[in-house]
């Protein structure tokens, strides 16, 4: 990955690090999922594009010369079809990229938040990683190991005064899952790693954030580096954690945020 202030590590390919590999994307219609499905396919992986969205997955896994499943990742039957074909297609599983998931704007406060809002994000955002954890990992020590990578957020690490309640605590599950079976399987071949994005120039966010200046700026005025993420970043890290340069690192909780975990003044422009 490349460094820097104002670096964009998703500007290069990174010249096969994920050459042979066979990799499952969830939620790899749109966003960090779209980007990751690209940077996998241009390190050299072979590249499941799983998503409900069937126009738009289809579009990514023509475009990178994958393959699309349909699947709703809250569904037991719907992940162990989708890796089934992976390894029925493509011949091996090696790397499992959970990144599927909801943010609806009805999970907000506690004190207004719905139970039934709450129940979906928690199906969607960490039951669905409980699922595919479970077939992935059952399938990768039939086939040698392999790299898990969920997608957390740096909104489990830290509190905020602007509540996605559901949500938050989801991700809280998603660092704790990752971490409880990186520690178990690390001697079996298995890496599993959970990767905690700061807020991320994405439809998602734009919707919830963007369209609205007052809300974006005070969110932007705690990000050190003073802007939002772009999901090519992500799937930088995505793919380094992927590949056998991270062979050491698993049970981690891999921040890439520009900086907000560990904010507490940030600079004012030119300091």
């Amino acid at each position: 990955m490349q460094t820097g202030g104002s670096t964009r590590a998703g500007a290069r390919s990174g010249g096969g690090r994920l050459d042979g590999k066979v990799a499952v994307v969830t939620g790899a219609a749109s966003g960090i999922g779209r980007a990751s499905a690209r940077r996998f396919s241009a390190e050299g992986a072979r590249v499941v594009v799983a998503d409900l969205d069937e126009r738009a997955g289809k579009a990514v896994a023509d475009e990178i010369g994958g393959l699309f499943v349909r699947a709703d990742v809250t569904s037991r039957e719907d992940v162990e079809k989708m890796y089934d074909t992976a390894i029925g297609t493509l011949g091996r599983l090696d790397v499992c990229f959970n990144n599927a998931g909801i943010s609806p704007p009805q999970d907000d406060s506690i004190l207004t938040t719905d139970l039934d809002t709450w129940r979906r994000v928690q199906e969607v955002n960490l039951t669905s990683v409980f699922l595919c954890c479970q077939a992935g990992i059952a399938r990768m020590l039939e086939h040698g190991g392999g790299s898990i990578i969920n997608t957390a957020s740096f909104v489990a690490l830290l509190g905020a005064a602007t509540s996605q309640i559901s949500y938050t605590a989801s991700k809280g599950g998603v660092l704790s899952l990752s971490r409880e079976l990186g520690v178990q399987f690390a001697r079996r071949g298995i890496r599993v790693n959970a990767l905690c994005p700061g807020p991320v120039n994405t439809p998602l966010l734009q919707e919830l954030f963007a369209k609205d200046p007052e809300r974006a700026a005070r969110r932007l005025v705690h990000v050190p580096m003073g802007r939002f993420g772009e999901p090519e970043e992500i799937a930088a890290a995505a793919a380094f954690l992927a590949s056998d340069d991270a062979s050491f690192i698993t049970a981690s909780t891999f921040i890439v945020d520009g900086g907000i975990h560990a904010a507490y003044v940030t600079p004012l422009d030119g300091e």
